[in-house]
């Protein structure tokens, strides 16, 4: 038998990596989030390969670099009028790993699809692919163009069973 309880008003989940695909993601967060009834965790995560042998240590500091390609991202998204209770954060990890761990409590998860031009850009990227494949919550994976709207809010809202106002259409 389904377990039909609704999830509990977690956070929606956004992975930013600075790209294009990804500030849709944080504006698609913030749509779904207000439609669910949540808040929104911006996640950039960083990850830097050891390397051993003769080869020096890079002095790159991952840190401060995916804090300011987060900074940036939140900026591009939603100007210095951010949403109400938003948690953005910068975890050092393989982003794929933060994501399902952040997932396993989590409303939705949202990424960016990074495919690699060509034919490869109707694919999903490595992170979205791993995350869509194994993340314990819904996962929405935006790509180019796909700006979210009111209609997607009110068809979430339908889905977890609110009552929803239509749209009179005499804007």
């Amino acid at each position: 038998m389904a377990d039909e309880t609704p999830r509990k008003a977690a956070a929606v989940v956004v992975g930013v990596d600075g790209s294009p695909e990804s500030i849709l993601a944080l504006q698609w967060a913030q749509t779904l989030a207000a439609a669910l009834g949540c808040t929104i965790l911006a996640i950039s995560a960083w990850h830097l390969e050891t390397v051993y042998g003769p080869y020096p240590v890079s002095d790159w500091d991952g840190e401060s670099e995916a804090q300011q390609l987060l900074d940036q991202a939140l900026d591009e998204a939603f100007g210095a009028d951010r949403p109400e209770g938003m948690v953005a954060e910068v975890r050092r990890g393989r982003p794929v790993q933060i994501l399902l761990n952040l997932a396993q409590s989590a409303q939705m998860l949202i990424l960016g699809s990074r495919g690699h031009g060509g034919f490869a850009g109707l694919l999903l990227g490595s992170v979205s692919s791993a995350c869509a494949a194994h993340a314990q919550c819904p996962v929405l994976v935006v790509h180019a163009a796909q700006a979210p709207g009111p209609a997607q809010a009110m068809a979430v809202q339908r889905s977890q069973g609110q009552d929803v106002d239509e749209p009179t259409g005499d804007a």
